[in-house]
C-alpha cells in the first residue's frame, strides 16, 4: 500500500474516532520542515513545564516520542532526524522523506489536563526546470501552427498553466494543461509563450519563442546556463594552443638549423704531425733563390685518432704521439 493512500485511510479513520488534525504542513522531500505549535500553547508549556512531541506510527492508536520536556531540560529521542528550539518549542525535520509525511502531535501537561495540537505533515518532490517540445507544426502562405508540450521530469503531483510574456498578444498563449495550439501569422511573430511546472512546494518555468515558426527550437538539445562559461573557456583554451603549436611549426620549417663554426684555437699539443719544409740556395749568387718554410697541421682537437694497422714482421710499431718533420731541398747551380 502506498504512503499517500495509507495517509488518506489514517486520516480517514481518525475522524471516525474523532482525531482530526488541527493543521496542514508541507514538506519538501529533501529539505527541512519545521513544525510549529501556536502562541496559546508555548506560554501554557512556559507555565506548566510539562509537554512532548509525539508522531503517529503506521501502527494505528500507536504513537512513539521524538521529544520530552520537563521544566528547562529535554530530551531528543532521534536526534539525528529532528532538532527541538526551545525558543518557541517548535520541532525541526532535518532532512525531511517521504516516511516523513504522517500525523504529530504536541501535547501540554496541566495537573489532569491536558492539551493536543495535531499537525498533518504532506511531502512532495519539488519539479524540475521543465521543458517544451514541439509535437507537430505546419507552415504555409504565412501562418504557422504548433502544438506544444511542457513536461517536467521529476516532482509529485505537477500542474501546467501557459501565458504570455509580452502584453497585447490577446491571450494567444493562454491555456491549462501540458498541451497547447498556436496558430498565428508570421507577420505577428515575436512573442513567447512561458510554461509554468508548479506543485504545492515549487514552481519552475520554461519559454517558447515564437519567431520562424519555432524552427531553431526543434529537437536542439538545451544547454544548462551553468555549463555555457566552461564550455566557452575549454574552446578559448584550445584555439590558442592550437594557434601557438601551428607558428612554432611553421617557423621552424622556414629558418632551417645553421652550422656554428669552431672557435676553438688550435693547441701545439694536439694530435698530428707538424711538417717543416727548407729549401737552401747554393753556394753562389742564384738569383731568384729562396727559403720556404712550410707546416702541415693534423686533425683538429677533440677528433678520433685512426687506429694504425699492424706494423709489417720486423718492423717496429708507428708512435701515435705527434711528430715534427724536416725536409731540405737544395737547388740545384744555375
Amino acid at each position: 500500500m502506498g504512503s499517500g493512500l495509507w495517509l488518506r485511510l489514517l486520516l480517514a479513520l481518525g475522524a471516525l474516532w474523532g482525531i482530526r488534525a488541527r493543521e496542514t504542513v508541507l514538506g519538501t522531500l529533501g529539505e527541512a520542515t519545521l513544525l510549529r505549535i501556536p502562541r496559546q500553547l508555548q506560554e501554557r508549556t512556559q507555565r506548566s513545564g510539562e509537554a512532548s512531541w509525539k508522531k503517529l506510527t503506521e501502527e494505528l492508536q500507536r504513537k512513539k516520542f521524538l521529544l520530552k520536556i520537563s521544566g528547562e531540560n529535554y530530551t531528543e529521542f532521534e536526534p539525528g532526524r529532528v532538532s527541538f528550539h526551545p525558543r518557541d518549542f517548535s520541532l525541526e525535520i532535518l532532512n525531511t522523506s517521504r516516511d516523513d509525511g504522517r500525523l504529530y502531535e504536541y501535547s501540554v501537561s496541566n495537573g489532569q489536563e491536558e492539551e493536543i495540537w495535531q499537525i498533518q505533515l504532506e511531502v512532495f518532490e519539488p519539479v524540475a526546470h521543465p521543458s517544451i517540445r514541439i509535437l507537430r507544426r505546419e507552415l504555409s502562405n504565412g501562418s504557422c501552427s504548433l502544438e506544444l508540450r511542457c513536461t517536467s521530469e521529476r516532482g509529485d503531483e505537477v500542474s501546467y498553466s501557459w501565458e504570455s510574456r509580452e502584453n497585447g498578444t490577446g491571450g494567444i498563449c493562454s491555456g491549462n494543461g501540458s498541451s497547447l495550439n498556436l496558430s498565428y501569422s508570421l507577420r505577428n511573430a515575436g512573442f513567447g509563450c512561458v510554461c509554468t511546472a508548479r506543485n504545492p512546494v515549487s514552481s519552475r518555468e520554461a519559454a517558447f519563442d515564437s519567431s520562424r515558426c519555432g524552427f531553431e527550437q526543434l529537437d536542439v538539445p538545451r544547454v544548462q546556463p551553468e555549463l555555457l562559461a566552461p564550455l566557452l573557456a575549454l574552446a578559448a583554451i584550445a584555439i590558442v594552443t592550437t594557434a601557438v603549436v601551428t607558428f612554432r611549426a611553421t617557423k621552424r620549417d622556414r629558418d632551417p638549423p645553421q652550422d656554428t663554426p669552431d672557435t676553438s684555437p688550435a693547441t701545439p699539443d694536439s694530435a698530428g704531425a707538424t711538417i717543416y719544409a727548407q729549401v737552401q740556395k747554393p753556394k753562389g749568387t742564384v738569383p731568384g733563390a729562396t727559403t720556404i718554410y712550410a707546416a702541415a697541421t693534423g686533425p683538429p682537437p677533440g677528433a678520433p685518432r685512426s687506429v694504425p694497422d699492424e706494423p709489417p714482421r720486423g718492423f717496429p710499431a708507428l708512435s701515435q704521439e705527434p711528430t715534427t718533420v724536416y725536409a731540405s731541398v737544395t737547388l740545384p747551380v744555375a
